[in-house]
């Protein structure tokens, strides 16, 4: 399930660092969150689908592992982007 291109460029503007950023650390981890939150809601009427239950495990993996990089990269974004998106309670 892609995301509509002006969903993801409003997402991509958001979380910018600059003027043509289109892959830092924190654009990643707000795309990944927006289809795992896309996943989820998804899985609420089709419980059975397995195979994109597999895919939603590969996708909270892949953002997991950005998020340990951005930590140790710099602490400050790491919290400001956990805040933004609300990510821990």
């Amino acid at each position: 399930m892609p995301l509509v291109k002006e969903k993801k460029q409003n997402i991509i503007d958001t979380f910018k660092t600059h003027s043509q950023d289109t892959g830092s650390a924190e654009v990643q981890i707000a795309l990944l969150t927006e289809r795992i939150n896309i996943l989820t809601d998804h899985f609420k009427s089709h419980k059975k689908d397995f195979n994109s239950r597999r895919g939603l495990l590969g996708l909270v993996g892949r953002r997991r592992r950005i998020l340990d990089y951005l930590k140790d990269k710099d602490i400050a974004k790491y919290e400001h982007i956990l805040e933004k998106l609300s990510l821990r309670k």
